[in-house]
């Protein structure tokens, strides 16, 4: 029982950690090495000085939905580890971490949604004139991908997990 605990304690650590690296990160799109546009900045890398130089996005409604869930999906994972804290100190003896695995099912949800927006609505998210086939999905978008799942197994192993003494 403490393996399972220790091992979905890390779990959710360990996805919490790649979905703040999504959301934060520099890196949903890449049209060359040098050039990358995120939920937040288009930049570029000045080889002269070694640095990213970064401007604000061209904001659309869909590019604000996208932000808005995946910054949703770190609240929920949050809210959900911290309400697992608690209720593992506080919870009697028998009783299932069910608003926990609610939190983290929404978390995984969230990170759906917004993966989905941004794979079927990235013309207008980006807008850009150039072809979208010169460009080609980030680590990011792949982390938040692979969040989907995690968090939602996850949430389903909260919801079946009880307190033991």
């Amino acid at each position: 029982m403490v393996f399972l605990l220790i091992s979905l304690t890390m779990l959710h650590l360990v996805t919490l950690a790649m979905l703040l690296i999504a959301t934060l990160e520099k890196s949903w799109w890449v049209w060359t090495d040098i050039e990358i546009t995120d939920l937040w900045y288009n930049c570029f890398h000045d080889n002269a000085t070694k640095t990213w130089l970064c401007a604000a996005t061209n904001e659309s409604d869909w590019l604000q939905s996208v932000q808005a869930l995946m910054v949703l999906s770190v609240v929920f994972s949050s809210i959900s580890f911290l309400v697992f804290l608690g209720q593992l100190f506080t919870m009697s003896k028998g009783g299932l971490f069910y608003f926990t695995g609610l939190c983290q099912a929404f978390a995984g949800f969230t990170a759906f949604a917004a993966c989905l927006i941004f794979t079927f609505h990235r013309k207008e998210i980006l807008n850009d004139s150039r072809d979208l086939s010169k460009g080609r999905f980030g680590y990011c978008f792949i982390l938040a991908w692979l969040c989907v799942p995690l968090l939602l197994v996850s949430g389903v192993l909260y919801v079946h997990l009880r307190k033991r003494q």
